[in-house]
This record gives C-alpha cells, structure tokens and sequence, in this order.
C-alpha cells in the first residue's frame, strides 16, 4: 500500500487480487504492537484505486438498492419463492418468507434512536424488535427514522467516498437531537462511529459519539433488568456459544459488553479461536466464495470443538455473520433476542 501511494506500485492483476482477496476482518489490528490503522490503510488504497478504476456499474447499482427499502423488500420475496429458495439459502442463508411489520416510533421526543439499517430492516427485524421490547421494559421511548438507511459501510469498503459522504449526511440528518442513537448491527454501528473520520467535521465527530453499540447501552442498565431469579435457576438457563462479529471485536472492541450482558441470562459457551473471522466480511462471501467457505470452515471446525453434537444455538451481533453462518446449516440468534426472551420468562413468573 506504501509503495500504491508513492508511485511505485500500479494496480495490476497479482495487487488487485491481494486486495480483494483480504476479508478486512482487521484482526491484524488489536495484535499490532505499533497500532498500525490496518482498516483505514486499505480504505485509502482502494479510493486510489477508483482513481484508475471506478465503481463498476453492477457494483454501484447493488449499492443503490441498499437505500431503497421497497427494493430489498420485493427482492427478499422473490429470493424467498420456492423455485429460488434453497439457491439463495446456500448463498445468503435462509432469507425470511414475511418480513413482517416495521418497528415504529414511540415518541416523537425519544430517549433513544434504534437505527434500523436496510439489510437490518428486512430481513432482521424480529431483532429490532426485541431490543425495543428490552428498552421499553426499562422504560425508555424510542424513535426511529422514517425513511430506510444505509449506513455506507459497504460503500466504503468498495472504495466509492461519494456514496459513503452521502449516505452519512443522509444519515447523520435523520438523527437529530442529542439522544444516544443505539444499534444492534455491529458492521453498521462501526460505520457510524467513524463517521467523524469519514466526513472531518465537528457535526459528524458529534454525531460518531452519541453512537452505542446496543450491548455498550445495555450494559448500563444491567441492574435495571430484573433478571435476578433467572441467575440464581440454573437449571433454566440455555447454553448458546458465543460468535464475536470482527467489527465489534476488532474495531468497536466491545466483545466484553456482550459477555457481561449474555452472562445474565445464559451460560456463554466460548469458542477457543481467539476471535477468527467467519469469512462473511460484509459482502466478501458474495465476491469471494470460495474463499469465505474455506474461512467459515475453520470457524466451524472450532465451534464443533465446544458443540461436537452441533445442538447449541449460535449468539452474533451482526447480519453478514449470522447469513453466512446460518447458510453452514447453524442456528443463530441476536444476543439481544436471548435477553428479550429472559425478560419474557421473568416476567411469566
């Protein structure tokens, strides 16, 4: 990358590989002794790249959709049709036959803002919704933005700055107020919380710190839970092993918070791969299948180490992670939805 930038190194076919071919699970980063931006490197060489070699057309109107909630709502049922089904579950993981009803706004003065996300918003929203029924139980009114989002995540990593700029104004516009805006996708609430390097302005570095990954959030209302008599069951709590998405172990780093919230409600069974990448890597395991099968394959070596029967369910905080897992044939659900679920319970009593 030192040598792209300095002219010495063009982008022919053996650099284009090995930067396509990287799943930027930026693990590098936290065991890199100089804190080498490893993330922000790679983002700078491929907006060089674009210099020479722009978005390709397919790739800009992929990234388009994203932002038009009907779109990915229509395409969802048509992938989900029986013909097409099981093509796209090897792909993509079971997609949802009904995506079932839009999480709303509770106040129009919220505590809080869910940012519901676009992927997040049609395909997860059973997720979105226990982590309203959790802040509800707490006591807290919600707002979530009318229109569909996209956090421009995917447009960084593609290299195109435009759409990424866009989509954080877009964004950061939707959010007014000084509310903690919580977000229970561990790619998207990366994306946000660096939307103040993305733009370098003092509104968006504001913006980037009202952002809280939703386990950060609930961490601090723990006490509030009321989960007591579920700790002291034993013989009611689940055993769920635990998978940390890259993004919010590698550069959120907030993988503590989720054990401190999962351990409340269930015994965490840990996978002892020290964090390795599921090869999902956003839209990696679209572009790079091959590859992503052979990453996931390690992850899953690893989870039969601690689950040889394969009975437990998988807990990650990120939609690429649980698509590409759930594709291998595994359950996997929302760390948020287990403790919606301990709160039911607590409350049937």
């Amino acid at each position: 990358m030192r040598a792209i930038d300095a002219d010495l190194l063009d982008f022919d076919g053996d650099v284009v590989e090995a930067l396509d071919t990287c799943v930027q699970c930026r693990g590098c980063e936290p065991a890199c002794p100089s804190g080498v931006p490893y993330g922000e490197l790679m983002e700078a060489t491929t907006r060089l790249r674009r210099s020479d070699e722009p978005v390709p057309l397919w790739l800009r109107l992929g990234l388009r959709l994203l932002t038009r909630r009907r779109l990915i709502a229509g395409a969802t049922r048509v992938a989900a049709l029986p013909g097409l089904s099981w093509v796209t579950a090897r792909r993509l993981g079971p997609l949802p036959g009904r995506l079932g009803r839009r999480l709303r706004s509770t106040s129009s003065n919220p505590d809080l803002w869910i940012f519901t996300g676009c992927v997040m918003d049609s395909w997860f929203r059973p997720v979105h919704q226990a982590l309203a029924d959790v802040a509800e139980s707490l006591g807290f009114t919600i707002g979530v933005a009318a229109s569909g989002h996209c956090c421009g995540a995917l447009h960084v990593h593609s290299g195109w700055h435009e759409g990424a700029v866009a989509r954080a104004v877009h964004t950061m516009a939707s959010f007014p107020g000084e509310q903690p805006i919580v977000v229970d996708s561990a790619g998207c609430g990366a994306a946000l919380k660096d939307y103040g390097r993305l733009l370098d302005t003092a509104e968006a570095r504001r913006f980037s710190a009202r952002v809280v990954d939703v386990h950060e959030w609930l961490e601090q209302h723990l006490d509030d839970l009321d989960l007591d008599d579920l700790e002291r069951d034993q013989r009611a709590r689940q055993r769920v092993v635990l998978q940390d998405p890259c993004h919010l172990r590698h550069v959120q780093r907030v993988h503590l918070s989720v054990r401190r919230v999962l351990e409340r409600v269930v015994d965490v069974v840990e996978i002892g791969d020290d964090g390795l990448c599921c090869g999902a890597g956003g839209a990696y395991s679209l572009l790079q299948p091959d590859l992503a099968s052979r990453i996931r394959e390690r992850k899953l070596e690893a989870i039969r180490s601690v689950d040889p029967d394969g009975t437990l369910v998988i807990a990650s905080a990120n939609p690429g992670c649980a698509q590409h897992l759930a594709a291998a044939g595994l359950t996997v659900v929302h760390p948020i939805q287990l403790v919606a679920a301990a709160r039911r319970r607590q409350e049937n009593r």
